[in-house]
């Protein structure tokens, strides 16, 4: 069995640990399992990648410890990847909420952080075997193109994301390393994730599939106010992706159709100019018809607005507002863009991401219980606590 020895070893070529790399110093060998590096980054965001957002802060991640991204996300900003992207003349755009895109494709960040870790060694298709640590070094079995080889190392970083995604080859391989040398997990759990129906509710709303409608949705204390989206199996788009973070199987959601608009004042005035129209088309004229024809029917409005009284219309606006739907699941790691939850933020340094407990161990990225919002923010993390740990490996040098 062959055998090579680097300062540096880091498992995976992801966000966090290609841009580790740039940092990390010279003598630095990064290894993933896939035939290329950046797989999720490549898919990100339509194959544009929402590489950040204009107004990340600490408050937009979940974690057991609220505070516990802010010491890295305050070191390395968004404005500081934003350099990195002008530098390389990379053209992007921003979209809603401050979600900023490459124009071309996804493509152009994998090869800025691939320039950007000269003179770091990568090695794909590897994969990772036994992990040890002696006491003095970090000893990896690895198999590379199909023949074994042990890379010893005085720093590990371990990048290896989360379980989202398993087709792309998500693994808990990272909870795994984390447990063997005492770290605690977090319970870990599908995130920005579309939410499921029974078989009941889905022939209910099986009509609705494809319909889109502006929404503010509730859960646990936690409001979103983008678009929801009703598919053949439940419900997805931006404000059900962001609300599923908060939401537990059994919770109930509660839907503000419509947000923006007092819908009493509406209601009220098409009653004075359009009194002879059925309340159901008056429905139409503010939500997607197909939408506005299962409320009809559900809640079984029949007559026209002439008829409804200001106590009936306060009603209607607000069965419009406080509308109840229970998901009963959602899609899993097999759609989900990232893990909630991870390694437990009390044993690693909010600074450095070394470990507390082994000396030389830095965890980064997904596999830490800290999970972003929609719309660039778990890409931030991966660079800020990327950044944080390749520094503190070239401060110790």
């Amino acid at each position: 069995m062959s055998a090579k020895h680097v300062k540096t070893l880091i498992l995976g070529a992801g966000a966090a640990g290609l841009l580790c790399a740039t940092y990390a110093g010279p003598d630095t060998l990064v290894i993933d399992h896939a035939k290329a590096p950046g797989e999720k980054i490549r898919i990100s965001g339509g194959g544009r990648c929402n590489f950040t957002n204009m107004g990340c802060a600490a408050e937009n991640f979940l974690s057991e410890n609220p505070h516990f991204a802010k010491s890295a996300l305050s070191r390395y900003t968004q404005w500081d990847f934003l350099d990195l992207v002008g530098r390389h003349q990379i053209p992007w755009h921003e979209k809603t909420l401050g979600q900023l895109f490459c124009d071309r494709s996804a493509k152009d960040i994998i090869q800025m952080l691939l320039a950007e870790m000269q003179p770091a060694e990568l090695w794909l298709r590897t994969s990772v075997g036994e992990v040890a640590h002696d006491g003095i070094a970090f000893r990896v079995s690895l198999i590379r193109d199909g023949k074994p080889i042990t890379v010893t190392a005085e720093n590990l970083v371990v990048a290896t994301g989360g379980k989202s995604i398993p087709k792309m080859g998500a693994s808990s391989l990272g909870y795994q390393i984390a447990e063997q040398f005492g770290h605690r997990l977090t319970e870990t759990r599908p995130a920005l994730v579309p939410l499921t129906f029974n078989e009941p509710a889905k022939t209910e709303f099986a009509a609705l599939s494809g319909t889109a409608v502006n929404t503010r949705i509730s859960c646990n204390g936690t409001a979103f106010e983008e678009a929801m989206l009703f598919t053949h199996r439940g419900l997805s788009g931006p404000a059900i992706l962001q609300i599923s973070s908060y939401w537990r199987e059994g919770d109930r959601l509660s839907v503000h159709l419509l947000p923006d608009q007092d819908l009493f004042a509406h209601l009220r005035a098409r009653r004075t100019t359009a009194g002879g129209k059925a309340i159901g088309t008056c429905l139409a004229e503010l939500l997607p018809q197909k939408l506005a024809r299962h409320l009809t029917t559900e809640w079984g409005l029949g007559g026209n607005l002439a008829d409804m009284s200001d106590t009936a219309l306060q009603t209607l606006a607000k069965a419009l507002a406080q509308w109840d739907l229970t998901p009963t699941s959602s899609e899993g790691y097999r759609t989900a863009e990232v893990t909630l939850g991870g390694v437990a933020t009390d044993q690693v340094s909010s600074k450095t991401l070394e470990s507390a407990l082994i000396p030389g161990l830095y965890l980064i990225g997904e596999v830490m219980d800290v999970t972003g919002w929609l719309g660039g923010y778990n890409f931030q993390w991966a660079w800020s606590s990327g950044v944080a740990a390749g520094r503190a490996i070239t401060a110790k040098q």
